[in-house]
């Protein structure tokens, strides 16, 4: 679960409970998906060793690496780069550690070859290594990561912050999520820049795969439609910030979507649904710079 509005404390969600108290990818005591953390991010390397590319150790915490991989179009002629316009895409998974989809989806994406050349890519595949091992929220000092792009007290932010601020502003930013209350999926959309939507894209492409949230009121906020929150979120007075205020406050990007799957349904639905969402959001940034170029 993001949250994009502010939180009571670091460890506590605005609707209750830590998320992490909850352990829903461990029913019966199983391990969390992701408990071979290390296996996991073996494998991560070699795909991107496949995809080509360039992987980054952007810092390590436990003994395991803080991985970015970016992968940039190669300089084309001028007659074509003029009609082949190639957007920047930015990704982000794992940064909650009991939210396993984002970083099995980003895997699946990547042994797929789905990260061509259509696209400059930078992918942030799993913030939170440790809280992934755990499948905890939080990171091994009990930080969300995901309320500390503002104070940076924890060594994932500091070195993820650090490695965003090396990078070129974003097309579009999409920080994959899970959310243990749900029952559907549902996203955030911050579009400052007031560029067309793609929140409706990405509901049609997840709809085959998994039922739309039906509450009308997440996290304590109203839906601005079925499955939409457009959070008016401001950095004054708040020290708990979100990966995407701090990419908005940076000026990293001026559209970003976080994507919300519900983990109490089935880890391989949930993986599914967030590439079908990732793919369906990609394709209509492509038609959408193709059609700019003319």
């Amino acid at each position: 679960m993001s949250s994009l509005r502010a939180s009571p404390s670091v460890n506590e969600s605005v609707s209750g409970p830590s998320a992490s108290a909850v352990p829903h990818d461990q029913a019966e005591s199983r391990p969390p998906p992701l408990a071979d953390i290390s296996t996991f991010l073996k494998t991560l390397r070699l795909a991107t060793e496949r995809a080509g590319g360039a992987l980054e150790t952007m810092g390590e915490v436990g003994g395991l690496p803080l991985f970015a991989w970016t992968k940039r179009v190669k300089p084309q002629p001028c007659a074509l780069a003029a009609t082949t316009p190639r957007p920047r895409v930015y990704i982000s998974a794992g940064t909650h550690g009991d939210e396993a989809a984002g970083p099995l989806a980003v895997l699946e994406l990547l042994n797929e070859g789905f990260f061509d050349a259509r696209a400059h890519w930078f992918i942030c595949p799993a913030l939170n290594p440790l809280g992934l091992q755990l499948g905890t929220r939080e990171n091994a000092q009990g930080i969300d990561l995901n309320r500390d792009y503002f104070t940076r007290r924890s060594e994932e932010v500091r070195a993820h912050t650090a490695w965003l601020q090396k990078q070129p502003p974003f097309d579009l930013t999409l920080c994959l999520h899970e959310d243990w209350e749900s029952t559907g999926f549902y996203l955030y959309e911050l579009n400052h820049g007031a560029r067309p939507s793609l929140a409706q894209v990405m509901l049609d492409a997840v709809r085959p795969l998994m039922p739309i949230e039906p509450a009308q009121v997440i996290d304590g906020r109203p839906i601005d439609e079925p499955g939409i929150l457009r959070p008016q979120i401001t950095a004054e007075g708040r020290s708990d910030w979100p990966e995407p205020l701090y990419l908005h406050e940076q000026q990293h990007s001026d559209r970003s979507y976080t994507l919300e799957t519900p983990s109490s349904l089935p880890l391989a639905q949930r993986v599914a649904a967030q590439r079908a969402i990732v793919a369906a959001a990609v394709d209509a940034v492509l038609k959408e710079h193709s059609a700019a170029a003319g």
